[in-house]
């Protein structure tokens, strides 16, 4: 006899970071594959796209805002600290950990433990340019030897308010299954446990999200 309760509490949480984790890979191929794109410019490497720089930045954000695209996040106002910013409105940028040092090199570039109040930063949060605010994953798009130089491409996927939303398929929404034991063998020794869900990720406006793509200057 044995006690399945710890298993199956860390499958649990285990299978939670999974079905998320799905759900975001899904979105994302789907923002790569279909979201109108800017390759950076501003950059000094030779490539094609360039690494990323402020300007690239300026420009997305100017396209965004002539398209009407709502900014997602208030802004922080200043506060009397040392060593802090105050923070605009902003849209949100989805990218890939691997652009963190050139989002770092970026004049202006605000990193989310200068804000005035930096609990007001999301957890996957690397920092403020202009009116972007950057969140950074491992799982974040990336097309290899996609550029000029046969080097990586990072789509960074700027968008407003309300730019695309995940669709359930006739409301079947994510599920949690856990079979106890009588169900799952014959002599009812082994539980099981799973997810399962059924939904569509799509645009909901072309003109509100922007896909910037950049390689990296390392």
């Amino acid at each position: 006899m044995q006690s399945q309760d710890p298993v199956l509490n860390e499958a649990a949480a285990r299978l939670a970071v999974s079905l998320r984790q799905t759900e975001d890979q899904l979105t994302r191929d789907m923002l790569a594959s279909t979201a109108s794109f800017i390759n950076c410019t501003g950059g000094t490497s030779a490539d094609t796209p360039t690494e990323i720089s402020r300007y690239d930045v300026d420009e997305v954000v100017r396209t965004l805002l002539n398209n009407n695209a709502y900014t997602i996040l208030d802004n922080i106002e200043g506060q009397n600290k040392f060593g802090t910013a105050p923070v605009r409105s902003a849209y949100f940028g989805m990218c890939n950990t691997n652009l963190t040092g050139d989002l770092d090199a970026v004049p202006g570039f605000i990193h989310k433990n200068q804000y005035p109040s930096p609990m007001n930063a999301l957890d996957a949060e690397w920092g403020a340019i202009g009116n972007i605010r950057f969140l950074v994953s491992s799982i974040g798009s990336v097309i290899p030897g996609a550029s000029a130089n046969n080097a990586n491409i990072y789509n960074i996927s700027c968008c407003g308010m309300e730019a695309f939303a995940c669709i359930e398929q006739d409301g079947y929404s994510a599920s949690f299954i856990y079979r106890p034991p009588i169900y799952s063998d014959p002599l009812a020794l082994n539980a099981s446990v799973g997810y399962k869900f059924a939904e569509c990720p799509r645009i909901t406006n072309d003109a509100w999200i922007m896909n910037l793509r950049a390689t990296r200057s390392v």
